[in-house]
C-alpha cells in the first residue's frame, strides 16, 4: 500500500535539511520544543522522576505507573534518537501509552547521549537500569513476573544489545524484548539490505542520512562490526527471551529488523515480526495518534500476555 496519507501530508510540510554538519545541541533543543505540555499528556495513576543508583552511575529514570494496584509487571524502555537525540520528555507520550495499554509499569531511561558520552556509556546505563529495576521491587511495585525490555529505533538497538549481554552474564530475569523499527546493523552499505535501496528517498528517514545521523555514536568508539553495536551481527541468538519486532513498510531499516526476527526463530527463540503497512520509520513516536498505528500498543499488550 502507499505511504499513509497523513504521514505523506506531514512530510510534505518539512523544510529541506540544513546544509553542513549536524548540530546535536540545536537539534535536541528543536525536539524539546515540540514536547506536549504536561496538562495535555495521557493521565496515569502516577508518573515519577527518580534516580537509579547503578553500577554505571546515577541514571535518571521516569516511572510510569498505570493504576493504583499494589504491583505490576515492568517494562524498561529506551527511547530512540540515533544515540544523540531524545530524552525522557520527547518520548514521554510513548512511555505513557505503553503503560496505559499494557497495564504495566514503564521505566523510561534517560541514558547518556553521544557525542558527549562515548561508547559504551549509553549502553552501560541501559543495561545497569535493567539490573536496577530487577532489584527495586518495592520501589517500583514490581510483581516479580514480567520484566520486559523495549526500545524504538536506536533504543531498539540498545534493547537488543542489553538482552544479549544479560543472557551472556547469566541474568535470566528478562522475560520479553520488544523492538520498534530497531536499528540493528550500523553497517549502512546499501547492498546489505534491500530496504536501504527501496526506501532510500521520500519517506522521512533517508538512507543517505543514516551515516551522518549515527556518526556521533560511531565516532565515539562504537564499531559497527561489534555485536554490541550491531546486534544483528551476533553469531548465536539462542537462549534469548521471546521477542516482538515491529517494522515499518517504508523504513530503510525494515529488513534488518525482519532478518533479526527470522534469525531468532532459526535459533529456537519465540519471535513475532509485525510489519505496519503504509508506515515509515518513527511512526510509534510521531504518528501513534493515527488509530491503525496506535494499535501497536495493544499488540504489545497481547504479545506480553501471550495472546499474539
Amino acid at each position: 500500500m502507499p505511504l499513509h496519507p497523513e504521514i505523506a501530508r506531514f512530510l510534505a510540510t518539512l523544510p529541506a535539511p540544513p546544509e553542513g554538519p549536524l548540530d546535536p545541541v540545536a537539534m535536541r533543543a528543536g525536539d524539546e520544543a515540540h514536547v506536549a505540555p504536561l496538562a495535555e499528556r495521557l493521565p496515569l495513576h502516577r508518573v515519577e522522576d527518580l534516580t537509579a543508583h547503578t553500577a554505571s552511575g546515577d541514571v535518571p529514570v521516569r516511572v510510569h505507573t498505570p493504576t493504583e494496584a499494589d504491583a505490576h509487571g515492568v517494562i524498561v524502555y529506551f527511547h530512540g534518537g540515533a544515540f544523540f537525540l531524545g530524552s525522557l520528555e520527547t518520548h514521554d507520550h510513548v512511555a505513557r501509552s505503553l503503560a496505559k495499554e499494557t497495564g504495566l509499569t514503564v521505566v523510561s531511561v534517560g541514558y547518556r547521549l553521544a557525542p558527549e558520552a562515548a561508547f559504551p556509556a549509553g549502553l552501560d546505563d541501559c543495561h545497569a537500569v535493567v539490573r536496577w529495576a530487577a532489584e527495586q521491587g518495592e520501589v517500583l511495585g514490581w510483581d516479580g513476573t514480567t520484566l520486559a525490555v523495549a526500545g524504538d529505533s536506536s533504543g531498539g538497538n540498545f534493547a537488543a544489545a542489553v538482552v544479549a549481554r544479560a543472557h551472556d552474564e547469566g541474568f535470566d530475569r528478562i522475560t520479553h524484548q520488544i523492538l520498534y523499527y530497531p536499528s540493528l546493523d550500523l553497517d549502512f552499505d546499501e547492498d546489505r539490505h534491500p530496504s536501504l535501496r527501496e526506501n532510500a528517498v521520500g519517506y522521512g528517514l533517508e538512507t543517505a542520512g543514516l551515516k551522518p545521523f549515527n556518526a556521533f555514536y560511531l565516532d565515539s568508539g562504537a564499531d559497527p562490526a561489534d555485536p554490541r553495536v550491531s546486534p544483528l551481527k551476533r553469531a548465536d541468538l539462542s537462549g534469548l527471551p521471546k521477542t516482538l519486532v515491529v517494522t515499518a513498510e517504508f523504513d530503510p531499516m525494515r529488513d534488518e529488523g525482519e532478518l533479526y526476527g527470522k534469525r531468532l526463530r532459526e535459533a529456537g527463540v519465540e519471535a513475532t515480526v509485525a510489519r505496519y503497512e503504509g508506515a515509515g520509520h518513527g511512526f510509534v513516536q510521531h504518528f501513534s495518534w493515527i488509530p491503525e498505528y496506535h494499535e501497536v500498543f495493544a499488540r504489545t499488550r497481547d504479545f506480553i500476555a501471550g495472546k499474539a
